[in-house]
């Protein structure tokens, strides 16, 4: 009953306060001024009700007075300077005071960045200038020169392999588009990069730069040679919006680049092609339809070589990018990929005087065609806070032999590779893994090893790591590699650049455990220690005559320091070091006795 009464008697007290405050309000709106006018300051003809009710009480209702002329807002009619009128709203930069400067991009518009229009209403011009400059010591083993070498009297076939490179490159970019791209892609776009690129290569061997030593200077022990390259011309065309979210199709022609994953394993190149590309459903949905004709390239710098006749060496590709699938924040992307080369019966010599195609692999009777089929998976993203990148392939298909002019070989071979990391603040640690399947008998007539068409891994240390950097010759087993120059794949070609796929190689497994450290904003540190074992070395024992061969290939421990004085992209310089700790099977190809193969790397790039 107490609690009855306590109640009623707080309600009644409630009412009362509600009662003063109201009054209290209604008597100062009179004097001050209020955000949002009351309805009893209206004026009009009639009432008006207020639109909201408090429970148990009657709707507030309100007599409009009339309304005074006097006290009622009138419009403004005066005119506003608005000043001079602009051709477009890129130049009212000008009107504000901010001059052009060419030479500094974040201070001032430039008209060579795309700040504002050079020509028409909306046709831009971006120029980008790249110097790129490389040092690289190193130490790997190579053979002895078959008819001279630099050290008379000595004995074996593996020579003293300290060497040193050095690599200048000039990039020149060059864009001239037309169109608003603030929410949608250019109109038409016109690209052009050129590279100038000067190297020299040292090697305390002769014969190893040129097959005539004669030809180089330094008794055939250092090379010098200068090449300008085309990585891109290219006209892309937007067809069409298909959504007012800017979804769209695109047409591009020309030598563009092209990335086949996040990661580049199986081909990522600049290539001529023609490539149909666009989005859907608000971007969630990215397509890529493709064709492209391998160019050849020059043999010293890498880049690509227009003076010489497309290659007989076709790729058609088509993915479908899926963003958050199957979760947020993971893109999955599948892909079908073919590679068609009909180069079979070609002699190709690079410009060292080298047999490039057919292969010094076996017999090296014929080149040979091939059709090869990659059927893909890749991922990019996080599950939480664990991130995850993945691709797999499957490659199927058939090759002429090597070995027998009217015989074919079967392909079957596969791909994994992943790679787990997660950040803990200014710290990230790795996990890396990669099975490639290796070829487990040469003479069955089935390929089983797998091969990319153009890699360049970004992955496990990338061009950190020793294995991955280096080209390490298999002395004694053809003129071939272990692996191409920026290659994770043990494929036993004559040359990354120049030659064939090889589905008959030992494969590889890795294992590699890493770490990146953001020590400061402008510093970054890096380290991985990667296994590397041969997935199957019957191949191996097959061209060496050599039985057994362990699988274990070594450990390949590397670190690099990445520094970035702007906290930018503009000025980057990274020093690296990576060795190679020989394991079993490294130390039966090499010898046990030769001393511990390295790689020193200093890279500067400055970017306008």
């Amino acid at each position: 009953m107490a609690f009855k009464s306590s109640v009623l008697i707080l309600s009644f007290a409630l009412n009362a306060l509600h009662t003063v405050q109201a009054e209290n309000i209604h008597k100062s709106d009179k004097t001050e001024k209020s955000a949002i006018i009351p309805a009893y300051l209206l004026c009009g003809e009639g009432s008006v009700e207020a639109k909201r009710q408090r429970p148990g009480h009657p709707v507030d209702e309100y007599q409009l007075r009339p309304c005074d002329d006097d006290k009622k807002l009138k419009p403004w009619y005066k005119t506003i300077p608005l000043g001079t009128m602009m051709p477009d709203r890129w130049r009212i930069v000008e009107m504000i005071g901010i001059e052009s400067n060419l030479w500094d991009p974040y201070n001032g518009y430039n008209p060579i960045k795309g700040d504002y229009p050079v020509w028409g209403d909306d046709w831009f011009y971006n120029l980008i200038a790249i110097s790129d400059t490389v040092v690289e010591p190193r130490n790997f083993p190579v053979p002895v020169g078959v008819a001279t070498t630099n050290r008379p009297d000595s004995l074996d076939t593996i020579g003293t392999g300290n060497g040193s490179v050095f690599s200048q490159s000039i990039i020149l970019e060059q864009v001239f588009y037309q169109g608003d791209t603030t929410f949608r892609p250019p109109d038409y776009e016109f690209r052009l990069t050129t590279v100038f690129n000067f190297n020299q290569v040292r090697f305390q061997e002769r014969g190893l730069l040129n097959i005539d030593p004669t030809l180089e200077s330094d008794g055939g022990r250092k090379r010098s040679d200068k090449f300008l390259g085309i990585q891109a011309a290219f006209v892309d065309k937007h067809l069409r919006n298909v959504s007012h979210r800017f979804d769209f199709d695109s047409l591009r022609l020309g030598i563009q680049p092209f990335s086949s994953d996040f990661r580049g394993f199986l081909f990522q190149d600049s290539q001529f092609g023609v490539r149909l590309f666009g989005n859907r459903d608000n971007n969630i949905f990215q397509y890529n339809l493709a064709w492209f004709r391998r160019l050849e390239k020059d043999t010293n710098s890498g880049l690509n070589d227009i003076s010489q006749s497309l290659r007989d060496d076709d790729v058609y590709t088509a993915n479908l990018y899926w963003q958050d699938f199957p979760v947020l924040g993971f893109v999955s992307q599948a892909s079908v990929t073919y590679n068609r080369n009909r180069e079979k019966g070609q002699i190709e010599y690079d410009q060292n005087g080298f047999i490039t195609r057919p292969s010094s692999l076996f017999e090296e009777r014929f080149s040979r065609n091939y059709d090869v089929t990659y059927l893909g998976y890749s991922g990019d993203g996080h599950f939480g806070r664990l991130n995850v990148t993945a691709s797999a392939y499957y490659a199927i298909g058939e090759q002429t032999s090597s070995r027998y002019r009217n015989e074919k070989d079967e392909i079957a071979a596969f791909f994994v590779a992943s790679e787990f990391s997660m950040d803990f603040d200014w710290f990230r640690p790795k996990l890396s893994v990669l099975w490639a399947s290796g070829d487990d008998d040469p003479f069955d007539n089935v390929a089983k090893g797998f091969d990319a068409i153009f890699e360049n891994p970004q992955f496990a240390g990338a061009d950190t790591s020793f294995f991955i950097r280096q080209t390490v010759p298999l002395i004694g087993g053809g003129g071939v590699a272990l692996s191409g120059r920026n290659g994770i794949l043990p494929s036993l070609r004559s040359s990354k650049e120049q030659g064939q796929s090889n589905f008959i190689n030992p494969g590889l497994r890795l294992l590699g455990f890493g770490f990146d450290a953001d020590i400061l904003p402008e510093l970054r540190v890096s380290m991985n220690l990667n296994q590397l074992w041969f997935d199957d070395t019957k191949v191996l024992e097959s061209l060496r005559q050599q039985a057994p061969i362990a699988k274990d290939l070594g450990q390949d421990l590397s670190a690099s320091l990445i520094w970035r004085p702007y906290q930018s992209q503009n000025i980057v310089a990274r020093l690296s070091a990576a060795v190679l700790a020989p394991g079993k099977g490294f130390d039966q190809l090499y010898g046990s006795e030769y001393k511990l193969p390295y790689s020193v790397l200093f890279n500067l790039v400055i970017t306008y």
